[in-house]
């Protein structure tokens, strides 16, 4: 069975929700666990390029989406899952040169569709949409 790019954002994203959430979480385990879910045996490469990419540059992309808050509004004052939403989407629009940004958006809108509410989607576009 083959693998979505979309599926594979959703995993990056589960994946890094649950390091957020724990810094000892073992990104490997969740990888592996969510891939048995899916019934995916082979873990995809894009998979780990988002997941270690965002690690990585997790400093890079929170100045980032820093820079373009309300003066009222701090990274801490974020919902965690919209923050690592715009970590993700951010990551593809400034470091992967094969998707487009209007692409990672609307990938970030889905993801917010799916793990977030619709005030929160209104959000992300918001501040994504800066970067495009």
């Amino acid at each position: 069975m083959s693998i979505t790019r979309h599926q594979i954002r959703e995993i990056a994203f589960q994946t890094l929700f649950a390091i957020n959430s724990n810094s000892d979480t073992d990104a490997n385990v969740v990888i592996d666990s969510l891939l048995e879910e899916k019934h995916l045996s082979q873990r995809p490469e894009y998979l780990m390029t988002l997941v270690n990419g965002v690690l990585e540059h997790q400093n890079q992309l929170d100045d980032l989406i820093s820079s373009k808050l309300d003066a009222k509004w701090t990274l801490s004052r974020l919902n965690k899952i919209d923050l690592i939403i715009l970590r993700l989407s951010l990551f593809e629009i400034k470091y992967v040169q094969d998707v487009p940004g209007k692409v990672a958006l609307n990938e970030a809108l889905q993801l917010a569709k799916e793990f977030s509410d619709e005030k929160e989607r209104g959000f992300i576009n918001g501040v994504l949409s800066n970067f495009i």
